[in-house]
């Protein structure tokens, strides 16, 4: 009686939080609830309640829902190797247990989402990181610096993902095409492809981000606080969609969680003033003028650098401040690395010059 409770609850909540975001965006024409009222949600189940699991001696798991009483719904589980390397372990290791799975309708076919859990893994303390990493999540990148405690810069990076702008572009004129022409039929699996593209990338990138931090000594990572980001956003009904429909919070959780599997802990600061603000610790001038796109030159020193990877470096000023220490002292800033993701994987850029 409590399991079914706690399921019910499960869906209302997730019913609830798409109509609420569909009120909060509809009048920039955006946020329409996803499945559609009228459509069926997904059905969220317990382990070895609603559902249950079956290892094979050639490495097949198998599972079986309860889908009424007295009738079952039987297949085998399809994944990468990795997940299927956690699945055996959260049922060969006490401190691991599976848990709920759900059950959803994608592509025109219905799909079964397992999770695993660790009950108490461990992360390291914030207070005892070395190296701080600051994090800038933009539209079309995600840029980290590393800087020690006592002030040196360790290093700095650039991924780039511009496909997913282009991509989420595409879906959008694609969407609304087929509003004008009233052809909506197909609108349900084209906004399910997008968000399929769009979290793919997204995982891959945050596991290339984890991969980055964790050759650092003691890494804690520091995100922009982007809570009340949109109701700090109006650059008119076009960039507000851009912006306001973008999964920086996302990527954040992605990169976040990840971190925490690798015991890596997470910070937030306030984002105020990060791509404005000149990081030299003589200058410190803030200016919106500052900014022009991936350029920053500072309109009082003539500071120049990459605007998303500055961006960070002010991340991990502001983390300093925060924590009441004294902010590093920084003058230079070594060159900038980018690394692009394309549809075929990550693709090194050449490192940026001095002429920047």
């Amino acid at each position: 009686m409590e399991s079914a409770y706690l399921n019910t609850m499960l869906i209302v909540d997730k019913a609830l939080g798409e109509i609420e975001t569909y009120h909060d965006n509809k009048d920039d024409g955006w946020g329409r609830p996803y499945p559609y009222i009228d459509e069926s949600y997904p059905v969220v189940m317990n382990h070895e309640e609603g559902y249950r699991l079956f290892f094979e001696d050639d490495g097949t798991v198998r599972f079986r829902v309860t889908a009424t009483r007295g009738t079952h719904v039987k297949g085998k589980l399809c994944g990468s190797p990795d997940h299927f390397d956690r699945l055996r372990t959260a049922f060969n290791d006490e401190e691991w247990r599976v848990g709920t799975a759900e059950v959803v309708h994608k592509h025109s076919e219905w799909r079964l989402h397992v999770t695993v859990t660790h009950e108490n893994h461990q992360v390291a303390s914030k207070v005892d990181a070395d190296t701080i990493i600051g994090v800038d999540v933009n539209e079309d990148c995600i840029a980290l610096i590393a800087m020690s405690r006592s002030s040196s810069v360790k290093d700095s990076v650039v991924f780039e993902y511009p496909s997913v702008k282009e991509q989420r572009h595409e879906f959008f004129t694609k969407r609304k095409r087929m509003q004008k022409a009233k052809q909506t039929a197909f609108e349900t699996v084209v906004q399910t492809e997008e968000r399929d593209y769009v979290h793919d990338c997204l995982h891959k990138v945050s596991r290339k981000v984890v991969e980055w931090v964790s050759q650092f000594s003691n890494p804690l990572i520091v995100f922009e606080n982007l809570k009340d980001m949109r109701d700090s956003i109006d650059y008119g009904t076009r960039m507000n969609r851009r912006l306001h429909s973008l999964p920086f919070a996302a990527l954040q959780e992605m990169v976040s969680y990840k971190a925490a599997w690798d015991g890596i802990p997470s910070d937030e600061v306030d984002p105020e003033y990060t791509s404005q603000r000149c990081p030299r610790t003589e200058c410190q001038h803030t200016v919106r003028a500052n900014r022009h796109k991936k350029r920053f030159k500072c309109r009082q020193c003539e500071f120049q650098d990459h605007s998303d990877r500055k961006a960070a470096v002010c991340v991990v000023q502001n983390w300093f401040d925060e924590q009441n220490e004294n902010v590093p002292s920084l003058e230079t800033l070594p060159r900038v690395k980018k690394v692009r993701w394309t549809h075929r994987g990550l693709v090194e850029a050449p490192t940026l010059t001095d002429s920047f």
